[in-house]
């Protein structure tokens, strides 16, 4: 069941984002320092369209943000800051896009599997979304770029952070405190991509 409205629900209203998974995008970068000066940004699960705002927001015009979703993503498009895709990041229509636009100082992404209530089962696809998501960095991150990635806590988080090890200088697992009490979310990150040595 899903928990009533709180404060960072309410404050995501106020300050006009479409839902709270801001706060948890706001808190990573305030540690990591990861949206780049300048560059291009790529948002995978990008609907409603909250970490896409909160980057154009933080950009101030120098970051450039391409925002994949199945879903329609609820932001208004700018066509000097961010350009808006609906459809499946894996597809071969959108990675022709992607591609295009390539390459990303930035893939972030809170995209989640659609889930069942069998947490194995919602584990094992957020897994194999987060290891498709990975799989496309050769080809479109940059060198020394960084990576943030939603999954779900099932086991496989260390594995795929293991993986990660090999592709980034630096790479680490994060819960923020946005998160809500009863998610089992947690987040991978990848700085300074490097691709294997």
């Amino acid at each position: 069941m899903r928990s009533k409205p709180d404060h960072y629900t309410i404050r995501a209203r106020k300050e006009g984002y479409p839902a709270r998974s801001v706060y948890k995008l706001k808190e990573l970068d305030e540690k990591l320092q990861l949206l780049p000066k300048s560059g291009q940004i790529l948002d995978i699960g990008a609907a409603p369209g909250s970490w896409s705002l909160y980057a154009r927001r933080r950009g101030k015009g120098r970051l450039r943000i391409v925002a994949v979703d199945l879903q329609q993503i609820r932001i208004a498009p700018e066509p000097e800051t961010t350009l808006l895709i609906q459809g499946d990041v894996f597809s071969g229509e959108v990675q022709q896009k992607l591609h295009e636009e390539a390459p990303f100082d930035l893939i972030m992404s809170d995209a989640a599997p659609a889930t069942t209530g069998n947490r194995t089962v919602d584990c094992g696809r957020s897994s194999s979304l987060v290891e498709g998501i990975l799989s496309l960095a050769p080809g479109l991150l940059a060198r020394g770029g960084s990576l943030v990635m939603k999954i779900f806590q099932g086991g496989q988080e260390k594995r795929i952070l293991n993986r990660m090890q090999e592709d980034f200088a630096t790479a680490r697992m994060m819960k923020p405190k946005a998160c809500r009490n009863e998610s089992f979310e947690t987040f991978l990150i990848g700085i300074n991509y490097h691709g294997k040595k």
